[in-house]
């Protein structure tokens, strides 16, 4: 069980993850928009896994890839946050991932984001998920992911 004492950078640090810098956007457009108490994200992919679920990745590289694609995410909370714990509640996640065409295990793949969150943020990081297969993502990433993110001053 989670210590609920922790915060989630001491998580963060438990689990040997070291935030860096936010990746840089590659069009016109901004990492994460907050309206209200939301926060929604961009899409964020991975820069170490390419291809197809399926055909070029197995499936327990797509569940890396899926975590690699939230430390990405976390990254954009911690610098538009400045505190993790400023987190109310992990809303929705929406996964996508690059799929052979026979490929059906979208589900396992996105719980390597899912089950970072729980990591980090406890019960505050259970959401709502979206798993799909695209046929293509782009420059051949193996998965995006966008979320949404209560937040609290």
């Amino acid at each position: 069980m989670v210590n609920q004492l922790k915060t989630p950078e001491d998580r963060l640090q438990e689990l040997g993850i070291e935030l860096g810098q936010p990746r840089s956007a590659v069009g016109n457009y901004v990492s994460c928009v907050r309206t209200g108490n939301l926060l929604f994200t961009s899409g964020q992919g991975v820069d170490q896994f390419h291809g197809k679920l399926g055909l070029d990745l197995s499936v327990e590289e797509g569940y890396e890839a899926c975590r690699h694609s939230m430390i990405n995410l976390i990254t954009v909370l911690k610098n538009e946050l400045g505190d993790l714990s400023k987190v109310k509640r992990v809303v929705k996640i929406f996964g996508m991932v690059n799929s052979a065409p026979d490929f059906t295990q979208q589900p396992k793949i996105m719980n390597g984001a899912s089950d970072l969150l729980v990591d980090v943020f406890g019960e505050k990081g259970k959401h709502a998920r979206s798993a799909v297969g695209m046929a293509q993502l782009p420059n051949n990433t193996a998965v995006e992911i966008e979320m949404i993110v209560e937040i609290e001053e």
